[in-house]
């Protein structure tokens, strides 16, 4: 299952997330979403876990925990949708 984290400090590293969520079983990958460009976090990643009672317990127990003075936002990654734009 894959875990949207948003409201991240600058400074999160991957290291960090991982970390955090290895406590509630077992994560297959961590991404941060970061600047093409300049490399910089744009304050959100995805972490994927393999089985949805692990991840909804991570969920529950690591929204609104603070990670270096900023609260997390977790919750389940929903698919992207794509609103057409009328010219």
């Amino acid at each position: 299952m894959q875990i949207f984290v948003g409201n991240l400090a600058p400074d999160v590293e991957e290291s960090d997330l991982l970390a955090l969520f290895q406590a509630f079983g077992q994560v297959k990958s961590v991404q941060i979403a970061r600047e093409l460009f300049s490399g910089t976090s744009k304050g959100f990643g995805f972490v994927e876990m393999p089985g949805k009672a692990h991840s909804m317990a991570a969920i529950s127990g690591l929204n609104g925990k603070d990670l270096k003075g900023k609260p997390l936002k977790v919750n389940e990654s929903r698919p992207k949708t794509f609103v057409r734009r009328r010219r």
